[in-house]
């Protein structure tokens, strides 16, 4: 190769690498146009984090926060509903009003995830993929092997894998590396596995392959963890579609989109009769605000932190 053209490709190369940082850059300060709010406390049933745009309104982190999904570096925006480590089931409200996170509740009582030994709570960032939902309205077909599924009436649930603890509420950019058909009480529910895209092995991480590499024994973890997570509240172990196997970013790009798709739908409002559940779909442009009016976190019950060996 001539020094010409090594000289050439070298300049490229940098060239490119700083358009990368220039995106990330801006990208980091288009997400600093939300911020959060906080009412009541953590672990209470009054607890409402919203989101809060630019203009002072409230906001649905389900509506309003863009997809921002870009094909050729197969990034997406997450919403973190829950840190890593940690019990409480933080997630999006499909039924109040601007899709606050709240604490989910079962006959009336705060619901925690099990301590599963080894782990601690959950072992991701786990969150939710904006403007997109799983549609409960149509039966989605999985392959020879597998009877059709509708979907669970959500977002997309996300895996974050980085090293960082993230924070509730946070919007982060994220890397999608793959997903993981669950099974829920009869419900197609995907896991999306993704890796913030400022995490410092992030430039590597591009692939399952390259989550094997770097991070050994994950991807098994997150379906076992997923298989057996609700045995120690009574239920049976969880199954998988596609034979346990995980989907590349491909298909999982393929994935977001067709749930974005299906987002559309719903706020347009053309399924209000094929379904009595739906999410709330308000959105920002009314010009509502709220205070926040944080409290310290409550206690959370003793017997949550107790191991059960599954």
């Amino acid at each position: 190769m001539s020094l010409l053209r090594m000289n050439t490709l070298i300049s490229n190369s940098r060239s490119i690498g700083r358009l990368k940082e220039t995106l990330r850059i801006l990208s980091a300060r288009n997400h600093r146009q939300f911020r959060t709010i906080q009412q009541g406390s953590e672990y209470t049933i009054g607890f409402k984090k919203y989101v809060i745009l630019q203009n002072g309104e409230v906001g649905s982190f389900f509506h309003d926060i863009p997809l921002d999904l870009n094909e050729r570096e197969k990034t997406v925006n997450m919403i973190v509903e829950v840190p890593r480590w940690t019990t409480g089931k933080f997630e999006i409200s499909k039924e109040l009003r601007f899709n606050p996170i709240i604490q989910d509740t079962k006959n009336g009582k705060l619901r925690f995830v099990n301590n599963i030994f080894p782990y601690h709570g959950y072992i991701h960032n786990y969150g939710a993929i904006p403007q997109t939902w799983e549609d409960p309205t149509m039966e989605h077909e999985l392959g020879s092997d597998d009877v059709a599924l509708k979907g669970d009436n959500d977002p997309l649930d996300c895996c974050e894998i980085g090293s960082d603890v993230l924070k509730m509420g946070s919007i982060k950019k994220v890397k999608v590396l793959g997903s993981l058909a669950l099974i829920d009480d009869g419900e197609l529910d995907w896991k999306i596995i993704v890796i913030d895209v400022n995490d410092p092995l992030s430039p590597k991480i591009n692939s399952l392959e390259n989550v094997e590499k770097h991070f050994p024994g994950i991807l098994n973890a997150t379906r076992e963890w997923f298989r057996k997570y609700k045995v120690p509240a009574g239920k049976p172990l969880n199954k998988f579609a596609f034979r346990e196997q995980y989907k590349d970013s491909n298909n999982t790009i393929q994935i977001i989109k067709d749930c974005h798709d299906s987002w559309r739908k719903l706020i347009s409002g053309s399924l209000q009769n094929k379904y009595e559940n739906l999410p709330n779909t308000e959105r920002a442009g009314k010009g509502v605000t709220l205070e926040d009016s944080t409290e310290p976190p409550s206690q959370i019950p003793p017997d949550v932190e107790k191991w059960h060996y599954v």
